[in-house]
């Protein structure tokens, strides 16, 4: 669930998809209801998604009108976090979100040493940014 802590970051859409990614606990080997996210966001935005044997996710997204004859960009990310915690803080990463907040301009999580998932979150924000065909 998100707490819109970084409701007031522009662009607004990136921010508010990253604090959803956030919202999803997603421990190393358990990977389950991040990758039920990841397929349920990619449906909302009409990006094509396969899932294989293993559980890995493909999204691929079409090229921008007059731009199909260019290279395609392929990017690679981990769904995981690291579960490490500050020895002053209960967090179960099996049940509870990451609480991100913002200190001195910088967006970190609370009481955590795992900061949200950043490669998730800034593939799938490059991939709902490009035009749709």
């Amino acid at each position: 669930m998100s707490s819109n802590v970084l409701s007031a970051l522009q662009p607004q859409q990136v921010w508010s998809i990253f604090e959803g990614i956030c919202g999803v606990p997603r421990p190393s080997k358990h990977e389950e209801r991040i990758r039920a996210w990841i397929l349920y966001f990619a449906k909302e935005n009409n990006i094509e998604a396969v899932t294989d044997r293993t559980g890995n996710i493909i999204l691929r997204k079409s090229a921008t009108t007059g731009m199909e004859s260019r290279k395609g960009v392929v990017l690679q990310s981990h769904m995981d976090m690291v579960p490490q915690k500050n020895s002053d803080t209960a967090h179960d990463f099996m049940t509870d979100a990451i609480k991100p907040r913002i200190e001195n301009g910088w967006v970190k999580a609370t009481g955590t040493t795992s900061a949200p998932t950043i490669p998730s979150a800034f593939l799938l924000l490059w991939l709902y940014w490009l035009p749709m065909t």
